[in-house]
């Protein structure tokens, strides 16, 4: 069935139902993507994807249902699904379906150029990319993995209020994966790139990247343990951000797990820290003019230099509040339930450099790269302890490679020590972007 009549049909089984209002989110995507091992496909994959999630207000709840088929039976299948799952639930948190902002904004995130490089193309870009690797430096003998890929998908939501928005986007990426040798010492890094424009996608650049970082890290040793001033690489404090990322979700704090319950207006952190939610930004994988609720979204200071200024708010967090939504409804899928969570987090960027903060850090540490986030670091105490690699930092520049190190702290604590932050924001696959951030103490332990 075409999904305007689709969509027609289940809004009249809705209100026949006596549903006081229904809501469709559709989601539809195509992927593709290729791995190479020594100039041969590992993996292929093209795949096409959609599926149309159903919610609706009865007697006062909100139920859910989903389906992949547009026909008559999936019509009778969510109106029961959704009736039987909102006898369900039990709180009594009012619910809400949206009629809709007053406008929307415009983000380029479709680019049909995309579109027009082939599967062969890609494939070539691969091979290319892979043999680029292990040409740069005979300490690279082999990949660890080399993929390209590309996506494009569509979101569109309908409801019997009124509003119907969709978001067209698409992109292409890739990784380099690289393991460098030297006698018995061994080391590996990657690169990873995220595009909206093909010309764009420099696939020597990655290449020198992930060889130049791999060679770097050979002959590593420990350091001696103590408190250290650190610089965190844009990637770890960009991970490091997405693991607490639920610390400023209001659904959280109204259930008691968020230390910042409460704590809108005051200092958080320090003066160089500010953190937005910024959907706008089309280089982000995550853009989006609007939320899972169907609200405008817009470019959010959720910490500035250093003061809290909001949590993130869904309508139902925000009613519960007293205040207006953020725009921060998340739906993941179209067979979601609708929860709080950032679109595409990251911390401001300044004018200084990276070498700017190595010099600020002399005699300090450089990481690069972390393990055990989601074994090492606990949400709602802030606290972590992860295994680490990275540099020492020597007459404010890199000197030797230190690894089987650990670095631990709080993250709370870490928003405070944040004493200067780098230029360099750069989007890879994750929606939460950081430049390199000065620390400045963080406890490292090595021998």
């Amino acid at each position: 069935m075409e999904l305007n009549v689709f969509i027609k049909k289940l809004f009249e089984a809705a209100k026949s139902a006596g549903f006081e209002a229904a809501e469709a989110t559709c989601m539809s995507g195509d992927s593709f993507s290729v791995n190479v091992k020594d100039g041969q496909i590992l993996d292929y994959s093209v795949s096409s994807s959609m599926g149309l999630g159903f919610r609706a207000l009865v007697n006062g709840k909100m139920g859910y249902a989903s389906t992949q088929v547009l026909d008559d039976e999936a019509l009778e299948l969510l109106i029961h699904g959704a009736a039987e799952n909102a006898a369900l639930i039990e709180n009594e948190d009012e619910q809400f379906i949206f009629a809709g902002s007053a406008s929307y904004p415009e983000i380029a995130a479709y680019n049909p150029a995309i579109d027009q490089v082939t599967a062969a193309e890609k494939i070539d870009m691969a091979r290319r990319l892979e043999k680029a690797c292990v040409s740069i430096d005979p300490r690279v003998k082999a990949c660890e993995m080399v993929e390209v890929f590309s996506m494009a998908s569509e979101k569109r939501i309908v409801n019997s209020r009124g509003l119907d928005v969709s978001f067209r986007e698409n992109a292409m990426g890739l990784y380099a994966g690289v393991v460098a040798q030297d006698g018995e010492e061994v080391a590996t890094s990657g690169a990873v790139r995220f595009v909206r424009d093909p010309a764009k996608l420099d696939i020597e650049d990655a290449a020198r990247e992930a060889v130049a970082d791999a060679v770097a890290g050979l002959h590593a040793d420990k350091v001696q343990s103590g408190e250290y001033k650190v610089v965190l690489h844009r990637d770890v404090a960009g991970s490091i951000l997405s693991t607490f990322d639920s610390v400023f979700s209001a659904d959280m704090a109204q259930k008691g797990m968020s230390l910042l319950k409460g704590r809108e207006g005051e200092v958080v952190g320090s003066d160089a820290l500010t953190i937005l939610d910024d959907p706008l930004n089309p280089a982000s994988p995550a853009a989006t003019p609007f939320d899972g609720e169907g609200v405008a979204t817009s470019r959010l200071a959720i910490v500035e230099n250093g003061r809290l200024n909001t949590l993130l708010h869904n309508l139902k967090t925000a009613k519960k509040q007293g205040v207006e939504t953020t725009g921060n409804a998340s739906k993941p899928s179209y067979a979601s339930p609708v929860g709080v969570a950032p679109h595409s987090m990251q911390i401001k960027p300044s004018d200084l450099t990276r070498g700017d903060l190595l010099k600020m850090a002399d005699g300090g540490v450089f990481i690069t790269e972390v393990q055990g986030l989601h074994s090492g670091a606990n949400q709602i105490s802030g606290d972590f302890s992860l295994g680490a690699r990275g540099f020492m930092i020597e007459d404010g520049k890199l000197g030797r490679p230190v690894s089987q190190i650990t670095v631990a702290g709080n993250f709370f604590d870490l928003m405070k020590n944040v004493t200067a932050v780098a230029n360099n924001l750069e989007f890879g696959f994750s929606s939460t972007a950081s430049p390199d951030l000065l620390i400045g103490k963080l406890a490292v332990a090595g021998k």
